[in-house]
């Protein structure tokens, strides 16, 4: 689909960063009612990845605004998936190529939970938990707060990034100013939902992506600290559920209370093993592989504000688990109970001794640790309890022949990704954001959620960063998602500098 020619657009005078930013905030000024209402239309669109009809009309909407813009765009399919949106703005003379990945889909909601409908955006004066009020959409720019939310699902995560992307090139146009990289757009339909296709997609179409040499992905907070950030890895993410065994039907707990086995009784006590009184794992193993940071990456770690005592008092939580600090503790590896399930409770509850209970385990890896290592280590620790490990409901014979039964059932998971902070393209990158961040920016090693940035770093060998705009309080996958918008406008701006970033 690429054309010959490219598309080049005039460079009216030499640009330095303080030049870029005031070009974007004299756009965001002019044009900041029309871009909300954009974004208000594109948030309009349910966009849950199961919702086949709708994830197609987000798609075509989204193509359609590239295709306004110049983009050369087009839908990659596969049957029964949601599609990628795939735009190619080729720059005559550019030396290199810089894909901007999105998603476009978000998570389910539940209408119930929300103050308004989610998808029929929500204009408020300030977060509604701080007691902001609902107003009209502005007809004007000095109605425009950067305190100001637009409430919808995916306003956070992650649609906030696409309008960002097509004000930037809505900007760069408008002042006839010169994209100095070839730009890749690729905005994905069902990383909510596991990004199951994702792989298939990018071998199904190397030749469209060999050519990158770097990956942004624009997805994420910035910091609890309000403070900007880059982020240069994830964590992996893996699970299991694991069910443990009582008598073969639930018995009445007068009759056979203390002689039946109880198997929440002994799920508790499985679990209880495997962290020590400061919730450190224990498992044996389990902080073995590892990777350590490098010297650039200490540093950066060592700049990051602590924010415990911060989120503390925020979240509720009077002891947090582990001695380090809440940065430090996002480069180990977790294991978190996720349910559990046993029986019944309030109301519901019987005076019955249950049949079996249910743990689900969810373990987020960091750089070095395999998910299926990981997943072994956890099965040796459930053996060296006592349990016999089965993978199906265990029969009579089984029963009779083992004291303590555990059914372990394996997710599907993949591992960490961090890209280096030491690649010249990355120095670029955090040279440019900073022109626009300042020295407020953040340079994060890893941020505590997973994504499937192996399938770059690893797979395609390229180096990939996150730039997070959405404000850390978004409420992102709950109820009452949210975009504050002076981080819709600090996106804007970022994303114009990096596509006019020197050569």
């Amino acid at each position: 689909m690429r054309i010959i020619s490219a598309i080049t657009l005039l460079l009216t005078f030499t640009l330095h960063a303080q030049d870029i930013n005031k070009l974007s905030e004299a756009h965001i000024e002019k044009n900041g009612v029309q871009i909300l209402q954009d974004f208000r239309t594109l948030l309009s669109i349910p966009n849950v990845a199961f919702d086949l009809p709708n994830i197609n009309k987000n798609a075509a909407y989204i193509k359609a605004e590239l295709e306004k813009r110049g983009v050369e765009s087009k839908l990659l399919r596969m049957v029964g998936t949601p599609p990628i949106v795939y735009g190619y703005y080729p720059v005559k003379g550019a030396k290199r190529t810089i894909a901007f990945y999105v998603h476009y889909d978000g998570q389910p909601v539940d209408k119930k939970k929300w103050t308004t409908d989610p998808w029929q955006p929500t204009y408020y004066s300030k977060a509604l938990f701080d007691g902001g009020e609902q107003l009209d959409f502005p007809s004007s720019f000095d109605q425009i707060d950067e305190e100001h939310r637009i409430y919808a699902r995916s306003a956070g995560d992650d649609k906030a990034p696409i309008i960002t992307i097509l004000t930037a090139l809505d900007m760069i146009q408008s002042n006839k100013l010169k994209v100095t990289s070839n730009l890749v757009f690729f905005f994905e339909g069902q990383e909510e939902a596991g990004s199951r296709q994702l792989q298939q997609y990018l071998n199904d179409n190397r030749a469209l992506v060999d050519e990158i040499d770097l990956w942004l992905f624009c997805d994420g907070p910035v910091h609890q600290s309000r403070r900007p950030q880059l982020v240069f890895g994830v964590r992996g993410v893996t699970g299991m559920e694991i069910t443990t065994y009582g008598p073969n039907r639930p018995l009445h707990s007068g009759h056979y209370g203390n002689w039946a086995p109880v198997p929440g009784q002994l799920l508790a006590d499985l679990i209880a093993s495997m962290k020590d009184k400061d919730g450190n794992v224990i498992i044996d193993g389990f902080y073995d592989d590892i990777e350590p940071l490098s010297d650039l990456e200490k540093e950066a770690l060592s700049n990051i504000p602590l924010i415990d005592e911060q989120l503390k008092a925020e979240l509720g939580i009077n002891n947090p688990e582990g001695t380090e600090s809440y940065n430090e503790r996002l480069l180990r590896p977790s294991l978190t109970i996720r349910g559990l399930s046993s029986g019944n409770t309030g109301k519901l509850a019987r005076n019955v001794v249950p049949a079996t209970a249910t743990a689900a385990i969810g373990m987020r890896l960091v750089k070095g640790c395999d998910p299926e290592k990981q997943k072994d280590l956890v099965e040796a620790h459930i053996r060296s309890q006592g349990f016999y490990i089965v993978r199906e409901d265990p029969d009579q014979e089984t029963r009779m022949k083992y004291s303590k039964i555990a059914k372990v059932t394996r997710s599907s998971g993949y591992p960490a990704a961090r890209t280096s902070m030491d690649l010249p393209i990355i120095q670029d990158v955090i040279k440019r954001s900073k022109d626009v961040a300042g020295e407020d920016l953040l340079l994060l090693p890893t941020l505590g959620g997973s994504l499937p940035l192996y399938l770059f770093t690893d797979e395609l060998k390229k180096p990939a960063i996150i730039l997070p705009i959405a404000n850390h309080d978004n409420n992102q996958h709950a109820a009452d998602e949210n975009l504050r918008i002076g981080n819709l406008w600090y996106g804007v701006k970022l994303m114009s500098a990096l596509m006019t970033m020197d050569k």
